[in-house]
């Protein structure tokens, strides 16, 4: 039996998303997503007004006479939803913990998959994957996708992307909308490869993501990769609030820091900004879009604007 007070956070969350994926986003999801994948039916021969970039050059060598591939729809579509359930996911210093956020963007995205009669997966990950969940259909599917994001407890508290990459291009063979959402700060030395050796400087956040720049780059050619970072305000700037002991929630890690130090302060604000300025220009090297949410501010603007982008993208040709 789940918990009472389980279920009236699922439910809660199921209303707060399903009035945006009403009347906002599913019509929107159907647009940029439908008609990406498609599935080869046939060779035919070659007809004027054909694209000459469909020709199939080894029937046509055999043949003596060109022949172009005919490909199809896919009449349904598969969402894997990647969501990192790493320690640093449970920071939260606005009421809303990453964590929660995350649990509601990946309602909305499986909402509008469902009402387009797509299919909807789940990876768990850490520095390892925690859990697999495969693609289905329906309502009562994705609750259980929703309820796996908020209350799952992960085994181990560090991230690695290239295990989950890795396992999302072995369990998903076909191509599909991979949507990875994460904070993307963790050490790439960690998901067993000599885990609590850890350097002892603070890590920043493109050490990771350069780490698995290959990786993300060889996944978005077999799949359709959206980035989601998640933030808090916190992360990207100190408060003043004196003197502070802080604990790294992945790596156990100690500091001491005098937030009451505006130089400090502003050195950190300096250092975070330049990491994420490297953390975009990664994912665009890659070919991936990315939207960046905080937890601080809502997010059907940020979303409806990625939409847009990809909308006006897709009629460009």
């Amino acid at each position: 039996m789940i918990p009472r007070e389980i279920l009236k956070k699922i439910r809660q969350i199921e209303i707060r998303t399903n009035r945006l994926v009403s009347e906002t986003l599913a019509g929107q999801y159907h647009s940029v997503f439908k008609g990406q994948g498609m599935n080869f039916e046939e060779v035919r021969e070659y007809q004027p007004g054909d694209e000459v970039r469909s020709i199939d050059w080894n029937v046509t060598a055999r043949m003596n006479h060109p022949f172009v591939k005919k490909f199809v729809e896919e009449r349904e579509l598969t969402l894997m939803l990647m969501v990192d359930v790493s320690g640093s996911g449970r920071f939260g210093s606005r009421g809303q913990s990453k964590r929660e956020l995350a649990a509601e963007i990946a309602s909305v995205l499986a909402f509008s998959a469902i009402r387009n009669n797509d299919k909807v997966g789940l990876i768990l990950f850490s520095d390892e994957v925690e859990k697999f969940i495969p693609p289905r259909k329906g309502r009562r599917h994705v609750l259980r996708v929703i309820r796996e994001v908020l209350f799952f407890e992960p085994k181990r508290h560090g991230t690695d992307l290239n295990g989950a990459l890795e396992f999302l291009m072995r369990v998903t063979p076909h191509r599909a909308i991979s949507v990875l959402i994460s904070d993307f700060i963790g050490s790439p030395a960690l998901a067993g490869r000599g885990a609590g050796k850890l350097r002892p400087q603070m890590l920043l956040l493109e050490s990771l993501a350069q780490a698995s720049s290959p990786m993300l780059r060889h996944a978005n050619r077999r799949h359709d990769v959206v980035a989601v970072q998640i933030t808090d305000p916190y992360e990207l700037e100190l408060p003043a609030l004196g003197r502070l002991v802080l604990q790294d929630a992945e790596t156990g890690e100690i500091v001491e820091i005098n937030t009451g130090d505006a130089r400090k302060r502003s050195a950190f604000a300096q250092c975070q900004q330049k990491s994420q300025s490297e953390l975009t220009r990664l994912f665009r090297s890659a070919g991936i879009d990315a939207i960046r949410l905080r937890t601080d501010q809502p997010y059907a603007s940020e979303l409806g604007k990625f939409f847009e982008t990809r909308e006006r993208r897709r009629l460009r040709g």
